[in-house]
């Protein structure tokens, strides 16, 4: 494997543990921030090239991405960062990754498909938990349709968040509850919620504007898209002395996704995802994506991680499953 890969935003803590990950694994890695100090501290740990670099500055984001193949984004929240970089990565022929659960950058990846097709790179954001999981479990659950015309996907999270996750789920609510109707998105006058069966019983969820309104078109072809949320307590404030969970926090409990496909004749048929925590999830997922990149594993365009490596991509995550209901 000859492609080298830029972390953008590696300093972070989602980005410290994908940049470990990918090093381990024996990836050609140069990792990226704004912070001079800390993103050469790491890069010094990690014994791999540092690059320093804001991404309003055009000409600094031109030079960081000349020698390298794919720039994997997680500097949340994502509204400050994704389209300075894949616009950068488009005109220089690189491939673009990102982490983002923001509804507004998977939109953006969308609008994407035809300048990046042309450029012959690959567009994808959300390679972490949100939606390597659920879109591989809306692909694999459609296939057990016929005529498939409806998703339903339900999210199932626990544990603690990272500052920067929290950071980038701020404004969710002003995006009201979104879905897709007849392929287009929708903005419903009320939220109601939902009762899902995870496993433990039924659980409201909340209806959520995620970037499955996005991939699940994309993976599937269904034009109607529901998404719905479940939390322990809803998100917490920022708190900037916790910047994450630890490595004994993110070992515990597990992240679970449901999908409801509904076909023309009625036929109903759910599945479920069970993974490992959400930042675990997202460090091996990502590199997993990025090392695939990498060795030429990639179709040109906006894709979503179904569209691109089906759902096969989230089961081959260590300790990840599918199951029929």
């Amino acid at each position: 494997m000859s492609g080298r890969l830029l972390i953008y935003g590696a300093t972070g803590y989602t980005g410290r543990l994908i940049a470990e990950r990918a090093v381990q694994i024996g990836l050609d890695v140069r990792v990226a921030g704004r912070d001079a100090g800390k993103v050469r501290e790491l890069a010094g740990a990690l014994g791999v090239e540092s690059r320093v670099f804001e991404v309003d500055d055009a000409d600094g984001v031109r030079s960081a991405l000349q020698d390298v193949d794919c720039v994997l984004n997680v500097a949340g929240p994502f509204r400050h960062t994704a389209r300075q970089l894949m616009d950068a990565a488009i005109e220089a022929g690189v491939h673009y990754l990102d982490t983002t659960a923001e509804f507004e950058i998977f939109a953006l990846a969308e609008s994407k498909d035809v300048e990046a097709s042309r450029a012959g790179v690959m567009i994808m954001s959300g390679t972490g938990w949100d939606v390597v999981p659920s879109d591989s479990l809306a692909l694999h659950t459609a296939r057990r349709v016929p005529d498939a015309e409806k998703l339903t996907i339900a999210l199932r999270v626990t544990g603690g968040f990272s500052r920067g996750s929290l950071a980038s789920s701020a404004g969710i609510e002003e995006l009201g509850t979104l879905v897709r109707r007849s392929g287009e998105l929708t903005r419903l006058d009320e939220a109601a919620t939902r009762s899902f069966d995870f496993g433990n019983g039924p659980e409201d969820c909340v209806p959520v504007p995620m970037g499955d309104l996005i991939t699940g078109l994309r993976s599937t072809g269904i034009g109607n898209i529901e998404v719905f949320l479940g939390t322990d307590a809803g998100f917490p404030d920022v708190d900037d002395a916790n910047p994450g969970p630890t490595a004994d926090e993110r070992s515990q409990g597990r992240y679970l996704a449901l999908a409801e496909v509904t076909g023309r004749d009625g036929r109903v048929a759910r599945s479920l995802i069970d993974t490992p925590t959400g930042y675990t999830f997202t460090q091996l997922s990502s590199v997993e994506i990025a090392r695939r990149v990498l060795d030429g594993q990639l179709t040109a365009g906006f894709q979503s991680p179904a569209s691109a490596y089906g759902p096969e991509l989230a089961t081959g995550i260590a300790d990840t499953t599918i199951v029929d209901l």
